[in-house]
């Protein structure tokens, strides 16, 4: 505990003769100050550096993502994950999200923001991400991408999210 708080815990000693609710009450109180949690996992540190330009493909709708891939790179969705694009919802690594267009190749899924940031020609790999940084991914339909890896990779890495998130340099 940060030394003021120590003073505040033992207060009750001193202030109301050592009152077990009156300590209980600090203790909460030193917790809250020091930016305690309940259980859960830690939020990971951003992916996506600060300032740096973002967008969305225009023209990757629902439509061209419904069926099956597989996560082949990424951060906040295990590799080899399998990902279904259903209408009206995704399934991630056997979790099933609500999916809602919130614009042009922009979706939330379950809540948590999911941007299209490239969708190759042939619809068959693509990155997504959180444009505020929580998660990043890169999916094929077949699991095996080939040079489009590199192309997804390059695109992220343009946006601003960190290469090592997506296994480049």
């Amino acid at each position: 505990m940060p030394p003021s708080w120590r003073a505040i815990a033992a207060a009750p000693d001193r202030i109301r003769g050592g009152s077990a609710a009156f300590s209980a009450l600090a203790l909460v109180l030193a917790l809250a100050g020091c930016g305690a949690r309940g259980p859960g996992p830690e939020a990971a540190a951003p992916l996506r550096q600060d300032g740096a330009p973002v967008a969305a493909q225009v023209d990757a709708d629902a439509a061209r993502l419904q069926g099956d891939w597989v996560v082949v790179a990424g951060a906040g969705v295990p590799q080899g994950a399998a990902v279904r694009f259903l209408p009206g919802a995704v399934e991630i690594a056997g979790t099933r999200h609500p999916l809602v267009e919130t614009g042009p190749g922009r979706f939330s899924a379950g809540g948590r923001a999911l941007w299209v940031h490239w969708l190759d020609a042939d619809a068959r790999t693509a990155a997504l991400g959180d444009p505020e940084g929580g998660w990043v991914f890169v999916i094929d339909r077949t699991g095996a991408p080939g040079e489009r890896l590199a192309a997804a990779r390059t695109i992220l890495d343009w946006y601003g999210y960190d290469p090592r998130a997506t296994g480049g340099a």
